[in-house]
């Protein structure tokens, strides 16, 4: 459907400009080092700037696609994982972390648990969200959501028995397996069409 394939490339447009917007606000912060630092480090450096605008345009192109979803079966669930992912991004973009070094206070716990549920909500949700997809698609989202659940593991571990080591690699690559997996789901929606009945919960063709 048109409204589908608009939805798509919509969200397409968001998450390129978000990309973008995260690339400059790392060029814009000088003296951090992105191996061991998170990009939240980077944004509370930079209050305001391209790194919390990259979240909120992320989650406005995530929102664009949720009507589209709508249609398939399970959808509800998916709508509320999806949701999670949001408004985690949208939480962490307004209340900030602390300046690298200093004590965690209550925003940071905010800021990082509303990470947390984000970073977890999206590959639960493709993943139930694949076998409604052509079976190339659903593939790709499955395996971009295991390798997310993966890194987000490896992040927990660094974060804490890890002593951070390599935290902000491991967090830049699940970022980037999340964003992979989000892009799929949005180019499906440009090239495919509900088949008949998908508006009562058939796959998409």
């Amino acid at each position: 459907m048109a409204a589908s394939r608009n939805s798509g490339l919509l969200a397409l447009g968001g998450i390129a400009l978000a990309a973008l917007l995260a690339v400059v606000g790392h060029l814009g912060v000088d003296g951090l080092d992105p191996w061991s630092l998170t990009v939240s480090d980077y944004a509370v450096s930079d209050r305001g700037g391209a790194i919390d605008s990259a979240m909120v345009v992320l989650a406005v192109a995530t929102a664009v696609l949720l009507p589209a979803l709508r249609r398939l079966r399970r959808a509800r669930a998916v709508e509320v994982l999806l949701a999670a992912w949001i408004g985690g991004l949208l939480l962490a973009a307004v209340v900030p972390t602390n300046e690298p070094g200093l004590p965690m206070d209550a925003a940071a716990y905010v800021h990082r648990y509303a990470s947390v549920a984000a970073f977890l909500a999206l590959p639960v949700g493709g993943w139930l969200l694949a076998d409604r997809l052509p079976a190339g698609t659903a593939r790709w989202v499955r395996r971009f959501a295991v390798v997310s659940l993966l890194l987000a593991a490896a992040m927990v571990w660094s974060a804490y028995p890890g002593d951070r080591v390599l935290l902000g690699l491991v967090e830049r690559l699940l970022i980037l397996a999340e964003v992979a997996l989000l892009g799929t789901v949005a180019a499906t929606l440009t090239t495919v069409t509900p088949a008949r009945g998908a508006s009562a919960g058939g796959p998409l063709r």
